[in-house]
């Protein structure tokens, strides 16, 4: 890590998509009382994560890392978490299969509430507020009150990610994540289902291999009972993030205590800016979401200020281009980053960059333009010899009605039905897994390749 480099340095950078605190008294009152408060996450599972990254970015294992839009105050409760954490988990033993590798699951929860907007004020009857920035910040609520940045909301922000990872750390450790109850979850959601006959024979044939490694004794039987599980979250509101901040006793290196992986958005990756200041001094793993505005030798000042050292799992580049815009973009930064040699994960976020407005008047994703996206993102890296190490999902473990199509249709005139998303659309649970499923189908054509 930089040696000069303090927590509090971001606060001398440009700083955009942050709140302007009306109150700072209060907002200071807020920041020491966090800055008392134990880390979230602890500098030994960062760096594990670190190592684990590392095998993706050296083609050894994969990422699935996915979960929630933005978190919200009002929905918290677990068996939301729970339900979400077991999609994931459906999804990854899918995706193993078909990779043929371990995968590394990432989870966008306990911290993910704070969100990028597009304008400042949005506009709604002739009135103008101060647009939503997720619940770490102000409220959903359209009124003048529920718009006022309020520095309280850092403190259920934390409490709330706290009983997140308490319960997600007793999931992935304590029973609930065996491999045979995962797949025998993952057997039954295709079983009898119109449209899933193909998913319901490829579960089979998972189910076959376990039976397999069992029969063989190859596997070991407690190990095949919890999995390793993270969390992450865009690092958008610096103050949150400093507050939290701490120096490893062991290594006398600063980490973020608000999660194990840290993510800068497509918005807010200026060089000179204030997130990736606070973020090159962390010791945690790096996201860095790549869009179509960023230049291949931007690309590469990133990575340097970024990952120095050009430490092999600490920086993943997670694109996001829009179905039918890989190719104009992605071949470029590929070539730059191999050309430079550097050391990266390779991810692919098809979710933002097919948003668009239904005729219903919804903000929705189509399944088939997001999955075109990570066909595309294959596509590319067998082209150019690399490796497509990982996907990127704002998915849920509720029923929700908020992204069109897949093979439970859900149609345009569906979509009000059960749409709770407080920013962007998600995948539910059946959408979530099928994905999976066909993701794994592109793994495989990798692998036989």
């Amino acid at each position: 890590m930089p040696a000069t480099w303090t927590k509090s340095d971001w606060r001398n950078k440009p700083r955009i998509q942050m709140p302007e605190y009306t109150d700072p008294a209060a907002l200071k009152r807020v920041e020491e009382k966090l800055a008392t408060y134990p880390p979230l996450v602890f500098a030994g599972e960062a760096r594990r994560l670190t190592r684990q990254l590392g095998e993706v970015a050296e083609g050894r294992a994969f990422l699935l890392q996915g979960g929630d839009c933005a978190e919200s105050f009002e929905e918290f409760n677990a068996d939301l978490i729970r339900d979400t954490f077991k999609v994931m988990l459906q999804m990854a033993i899918v995706l193993t299969f078909g990779a043929k590798k371990p995968v590394v699951k990432i989870g966008r929860m306990a911290g993910q509430f704070a969100k990028p907007r597009s304008a400042d004020t949005e506009t709604i009857g002739g009135v103008e507020l101060p647009s939503y920035r997720g619940d770490i910040i102000n409220g959903f609520e359209f009124t003048p009150e529920a718009r006022i940045p309020a520095p309280d909301r850092m403190l259920e922000a934390y409490t709330q990610s706290a009983a997140s990872l308490n319960l997600l750390r007793a999931f992935s450790q304590g029973g609930f994540a065996d491999i045979k109850r995962v797949h025998q979850w993952t057997l039954d959601s295709t079983k009898e289902t119109g449209g899933y006959e193909e998913y319901h024979e490829l579960a089979n044939r998972i189910g076959e291999s376990l039976a397999f490694i069992e029969s063989a004794g190859a596997g070991d039987a407690e190990s095949m009972k919890r999995v390793s599980f993270y969390t992450s979250h865009e690092a958008l509101l610096l103050e949150y993030e400093e507050a939290l901040c701490r120096v490893d006793s062991t290594s006398d290196l600063p980490v973020a205590g608000s999660g194990h992986m840290l993510w800068i958005g497509d918005r807010t990756r200026q060089l000179d800016g204030a997130h990736v200041e606070f973020c090159r001094g962390v010791q945690n793993p790096i996201g860095m979401k790549c869009g179509p505005t960023i230049e291949p030798d931007d690309l590469i000042r990133l990575i340097d200020k970024l990952n120095p050292e050009n430490t092999a799992g600490r920086l993943t580049l997670i694109a996001r281009f829009g179905q039918g815009n890989v190719d104009k973009h992605l071949p470029a930064l590929i070539r730059a980053v191999e050309r430079e040699g550097k050391k990266v994960v390779w991810s692919c976020d098809p979710m933002h960059g097919n948003t668009i407005k239904s005729e219903s008047g919804y903000k929705t994703r189509p399944f088939e333009r997001v999955l075109g996206e990570v066909r595309e993102f294959f596509a590319v890296h067998q082209a150019e010899g690399t490796y497509a190490g990982g996907v990127h999902f704002e998915m849920t473990g509720k029923d929700v009605t908020e992204c069109t199509g897949g093979t439970r249709a859900v149609a345009d005139g569906d979509l009000s039905d059960r749409y709770h998303t407080a920013c962007d659309p998600r995948l539910n649970a059946t959408q979530a897994l099928e994905l999976s499923f066909l993701v794994a189908k592109e793994l495989q054509k990798r692998e036989e390749a």
